[in-house]
């Protein structure tokens, strides 16, 4: 890249996501200020862009951009005159999160989402195992009891991070309608795919010993999937959120008006589970003196 900023992201083993926007160019500067302050409101630092028209690429990032990688950015893009394309630019999984909601954004603001049928898809191939950023150490991605793809070969030969795990998730419309996985039937696999988590076997055995014992009798292959009967409806229903098709939905801050819930609860109750409640400090309250 010639723009320094996505250089620099990019060397530093960050990407840049560009999100197509038909149609976008022939929009006022105002519409793209929105954009970034919406960008700035999901915890990102804005969105680059460049619009195209009869004169070629424009914007900021343009500017600092030489005329061939723009035309490259446009025909990769599948652009003409009148469009444009926004970048989302950091951590793969950040930017990725970014861009997918700026897609969804940009469909709706521009309406090019479609308004009627069932698109289906099937996500697979999902990671077995992630890299935790705070510890720096591999962790289980989502399922830890569904079975590697490669069983114990993969354990035991590849990297960690390159192993994927038989999960799947049906879509529609973008909204998560199943998710399942084919389940670990193998004592030795999941002590083996923990103990690659950090977990030592004594540990894998003290937490899930019913578990790994069942296995060892000889649990057969087996696998499935939940459906969000919520989702469904809300789908056929062709309402916006699942607010809307509960019977009794919550509010925003998590509450249950109809039933009142959450309640307070009796501290004799909380002193029999060994629960105690911790209020927050009250706003401008002094926090505990240092002894």
């Amino acid at each position: 890249s010639g723009f320094g900023l996505f250089a620099k992201i990019a060397a530093g083993g960050g990407v840049v996501r560009a999100i197509p926007a038909p149609g976008a160019g022939a929009n006022p500067r105002s519409f793209f200020d929105k954009m970034n302050e919406w960008a700035r409101e999901q915890g990102a630092g804005g969105l680059g862009y460049i619009t195209f028209d009869a004169e070629g690429p424009k914007g900021p990032i343009a500017r600092n951009l030489e005329a061939d990688r723009a035309e490259a950015i446009r025909a990769a893009c599948g652009l003409k005159a009148g469009d444009a394309v926004f970048f989302t630019a950091g951590k793969p999984a950040e930017a990725a999160k970014l861009a997918g909601q700026a897609r969804l954004k940009l469909g709706h603001d521009l309406g090019l989402s479609e308004k009627t049928g069932f698109r289906f898809c099937w996500i697979t191939d999902f990671p077995f195992y992630e890299l935790n950023e705070e510890t720096g150490q591999v962790d289980f991605s989502h399922n830890p009891f569904s079975m590697p793809q490669g069983e114990m070969a993969a354990l035991e030969g590849q990297d960690p991070l390159t192993i994927g795990a038989y999960q799947y998730d049906v879509v529609c419309n973008g909204y998560e309608m199943a998710s399942g996985a084919i389940r670990n039937h193998k004592a030795e696999i999941m002590v083996k795919a923990f103990g690659i988590a950090g977990y030592p076997p004594q540990a894998v055995e003290d937490r899930f010993g019913g578990m790994l014992n069942a296995f060892r009798y000889g649990a057969p292959p087996h696998g499935g999937m939940a459906a969000g009967i919520d989702r469904i409806v809300m789908l056929l229903a062709d309402e916006p959120n699942l607010r809307e098709i509960n019977l009794f939905p919550m509010n925003q801050q998590g509450e249950e008006l109809m039933m009142g819930s959450p309640s307070p609860v009796e501290e004799a109750r909380t002193r029999e589970l060994h629960i105690r409640t911790v209020m927050p400090p009250a706003k401008g309250a002094a926090g505990p003196k240092a002894s």
